[in-house]
């Protein structure tokens, strides 16, 4: 049996400027963690980094303005070898919404309901950077 975070926010933006946010060093920069390389094209490793570690993924598929894919790649925390997070943005007249899975998880453990707790945090951030110009990456982020 797998496990799979999901989150739905509503960002009142273009699909556009989300997708940027998602696949850019800059957008990525200003919503999840502010040490960011490697974004690009399917096939590019992103390497997002707290405090000097942290995971990479790989990006895995592209669909402009509709979904972004990525698959764990290289070092990362144990719980999340084997893990893949989509991102599916769905636009409607009066914002758009994105729908968030990081999935195939394992375990439903103590660090599965922390990341969970993050994804959330972090698609906060995302929200406010678009909504507002000014998101909370880390190490700016809100700690729980």
């Amino acid at each position: 049996m797998s496990y799979n975070i999901k989150h739905k926010v509503g960002i009142k933006t273009t699909a556009g400027d989300i997708y940027q946010a998602l696949t850019t060093n800059e957008g990525l920069a200003s919503w999840w963690t502010d040490d960011v390389t490697g974004a690009g094209d399917v096939g590019a490793v992103i390497a997002f980094r707290f405090n000097g570690g942290g995971p990479d993924f790989k990006v895995e598929s592209l669909a402009e303005n509709k979904q972004v894919i990525w698959a764990h790649h290289g070092n990362m925390p144990e719980a999340w070898v084997g893990t893949e997070i989509v991102f599916d943005i769905e636009p409607t007249e009066s914002q758009c919404f994105v729908h968030f899975q990081h999935k195939n998880w394992q375990s439903d453990d103590a660090f599965f309901a922390h990341c969970n707790t993050k994804w959330g945090v972090f698609l906060l951030s995302l929200k406010d950077f678009l909504e507002t110009g000014t998101g909370r990456p880390f190490p700016n982020d809100t700690q729980i």
